[in-house]
């Protein structure tokens, strides 16, 4: 089977892909998607209290809004629906084919192209491949040990057991991330008794959601540049974070905040001390919760924080000796962001592979070409994460880097663009510099942002209308532009 542009992923990025190919008049395109329906992120989280942390007008894109949100912050399944009406508004449902594992590419350097290999033991050729995964889409599950033999249900927050009735049960939740804080609330409710296993507190501010009204929804609609000039309202105050990442000292007056978040919530000094982080605000995810510091206090919830040593049939044992019974463990551990790629066979020019061309750790240029693997492009690819604003806006400004190098290619009658080593170093150089001084690396923590050299290869560490200038139009001089003398695939 040939295409011109094959896309991997069906979430924001896939589909925001496609999206724009199609408005581009480029129709020749195929998404391919694991799962047997869309939505990537939006659709694999279905955990009891799943949301967003950005707000609902930003966390779309700018040229699809959606009047119609019920809430400043949208919930999972409103943000499923969402997409699924971006498939249907821009009749994208033929271009999608489900049930589909890609398990690599091959680069063929005569013919200027990619063979895409699925699971099926199918072979795709095309001209271009955009790898729209991200890397939150592999769970992270520790090795511990004993867990093989626990006796009772075990599962990670993005593979929710919704058959698994949890009234009355002893829960063990392992990890305080993201999507702990928003699964632990209810769970509290349902079960008997709920452990929460803390290795470090989160820094957790509060979350200023509420239901948008009617008369809201209708002003959005009937007055367009309304929503716009909203939506503008919430970029830039997000933007105002930026000064507090870039410079740790100007966290000091958030962290009064989130400590009088503590004391509201939490009587118990105990307690307090426990969830209380010892380190920069913004060294770790900033989280944003109203009822997680409420739920701790409930009396069927402990909060531990020594180390867990082993798993036995009957429960969690912590590294004082203590044995917690469960019949029910929760891992809220987050994903494997550092090698997320690790297990994919992407091989590139004069056969390397880039997971030997990411051994020391993951590069790209601008997060969306990487030297010496021509025509391929990673959307929300290595330091392109944010700690402060909405993905969705660098996911735009990545599919529209995407586009100019494909017009980059039209106007020279090329038909490969490999990014110069030189001009990736340079710029991976410059993105080192400015982490360096940033509260991620002298903050005084440990986070999943950095790998195991303890290099942040996930974040962007400026203004994101920054990495949008910088990505508004492909340079020639960052990349080879070179021709085949196969006929286009297209």
């Amino acid at each position: 089977m040939r295409t011109s542009v094959v896309i991997i992923g069906s979430g924001f990025a896939g589909l925001g892909m496609a999206i724009q190919l199609a408005e581009q008049g480029r129709d020749d395109f195929l998404v391919l998607e694991k799962a047997d329906t869309l939505g990537g992120t939006w659709r694999d989280n279905t955990y009891p209290g799943c949301a967003c942390d950005v707000q609902s007008h930003l966390y779309s894109f700018s040229f699809a809004p959606n009047p119609d949100w019920s809430r400043m912050f949208a919930q999972q399944g409103e943000i499923r629906a969402y997409l699924e009406g971006l498939a249907d508004r821009y009749r994208l449902r033929n271009r999608i084919r489900y049930g589909v594992t890609v398990t690599g590419a091959e680069f063929d350097a005569e013919a200027g192209g990619w063979t895409v290999h699925t699971a099926g033991g199918e072979s795709i050729d095309c001209r271009f491949v955009v790898w729209g995964t991200g890397a939150l889409h592999e769970p992270s599950i520790p090795e511990i040990d004993g867990l093989e033999r626990f006796a009772g249900r075990v599962f990670h927050s993005a593979n929710w057991d919704h058959q698994h009735d949890l009234t009355g049960r002893k829960v063990a939740v392992i990890g305080t991330g993201a999507s702990s804080i928003q699964f632990v609330p209810p769970v509290s409710e349902q079960a008997a008794e709920l452990t929460l296993f803390q290795r470090t507190p989160p820094w957790i501010l509060p979350k200023f959601d509420r239901p948008i009204s009617a008369v809201e929804r209708w002003a959005f609609r009937a007055f367009p540049a309304l929503q716009r000039a909203y939506r503008g309202a919430i970029y830039t105050r997000l933007e105002g974070r930026v000064f507090g990442f870039r410079h740790p000292r100007v966290m000091a007056g958030l962290e009064l905040l989130a400590k009088a978040h503590i004391r509201r919530a939490i009587a118990d000094p105990e307690l307090r001390d426990a969830v209380t982080p010892d380190y920069t605000l913004g060294c770790k995810r900033v989280l944003i919760s109203n009822d997680y510091y409420p739920a701790l206090a409930r009396d069927n919830v402990q909060v531990v924080s020594d180390g867990i040593e082993r798993v036995t049939e009957r429960g969690v044992v912590t590294a004082d000796g203590v044995e917690h019974e469960a019949d029910t463990i929760i891992f809220g551990t987050g994903f494997r962001v550092a090698d997320a790629f690790a297990q994919l066979a992407i091989v590139g020019r004069d056969g390397v592979k880039l997971a030997d061309a990411w051994r020391d750790g993951s590069e790209a240029f601008l997060g969306t070409t990487v030297a010496g693997f021509p025509n391929l492009f990673l959307l929300v690819g290595p330091n392109t994460g944010l700690s402060h604003s909405s993905m969705v806006y660098m996911i735009e400004s990545q599919v529209g880097y995407v586009l100019d190098c494909l017009r980059l290619l039209d106007r020279n009658g090329a038909r490969v663009l490999d990014t110069r080593p030189e001009r990736q170093a340079e710029y991976n150089a410059e993105l080192r510099e400015q982490l360096a001084t940033g509260v991620w690396q002298r903050g005084g923590c440990r986070s999943w942002y950095l790998d195991e050299h303890g290099v942040n290869r996930t974040l962007w560490p400026d203004f994101t209308f920054r990495f949008r200038r910088r990505t508004r139009q492909a340079d020639p001089a960052d990349h080879e532009i070179l021709d085949c003398p196969e006929p286009s695939l297209r």
